[in-house]
């Protein structure tokens, strides 16, 4: 199997626990995987993007242009500013609740994310996923990164079998939130099991 996936976010959503969830699941598969992190100066609000690249195709570990197989944004601008890097007949899986960057807070540019959805509607294939909506359900917004890989599981695309993803899921995240990840892990699994159901 060969796969690029591209995890974009801004810094405290957890893009990169999902990175290495989702590298550490290829690996447990036999897959070779290469990662590699780009943050933002803010620690917390700056941009993360995260390279995942599985199979013997990758010679290095930043996903050339145009050759993404998925996006999995965690806020819609980022999914727009990394566009480029999707290639062909790639899915978008994407969090359609915005955050407003520090320079729109200071301007007070109305940012809300409905321009980016709408681009990204147009242009591209996409799963989206109401993400304060879903993580209402658990509890909490901390949740939101394994909502999204659970959306990508699910959609079929990822390649990584169900119950690899839950086994390393349950190796990363302390025991007093292992069930609570599980169930968002399965939740978004449902999300995008349907989504590519009611596509084909």
């Amino acid at each position: 199997m060969n796969k690029d996936i591209l995890i974009c976010g801004v810094g405290g959503q957890g893009t990169v626990l999902a990175s290495r969830i989702i590298a550490a699941s290829a690996m447990a598969e036999g897959h070779v995987v290469h990662s590699a992190e780009t943050i933002g100066m803010a620690q917390r609000g700056g941009p993360v993007t995260s390279h995942v690249r599985i199979g013997e195709d990758a010679h290095s570990p930043l996903i050339p242009v145009g050759k993404a197989d998925i996006i999995i944004g965690f806020e819609p601008s980022e999914v727009v500013r990394n566009l480029p890097y999707l290639a062909e007949g790639g899915l978008a899986i994407v969090n359609t609740t915005a955050i407003k960057p520090v320079t729109a807070s200071l301007t007070d540019s109305g940012y809300d994310g409905s321009e980016m959805l709408d681009h990204l509607e147009k242009n591209v294939s996409c799963i989206f996923a109401d993400g304060d909506k879903e993580c209402q359900k658990l509890g909490s917004v901390k949740f939101l990164n394994i909502l999204l890989l659970g959306i990508a599981a699910g959609s079929g695309r990822l390649g990584i079998n169900r119950e690899t993803m839950e086994s390393e899921i349950e190796k990363r995240v302390p025991p007093k939130f292992r069930e609570a990840n599980l169930q968002a892990f399965s939740q978004g699994y449902e999300i995008g099991k349907t989504n590519e159901e009611d596509k084909s």
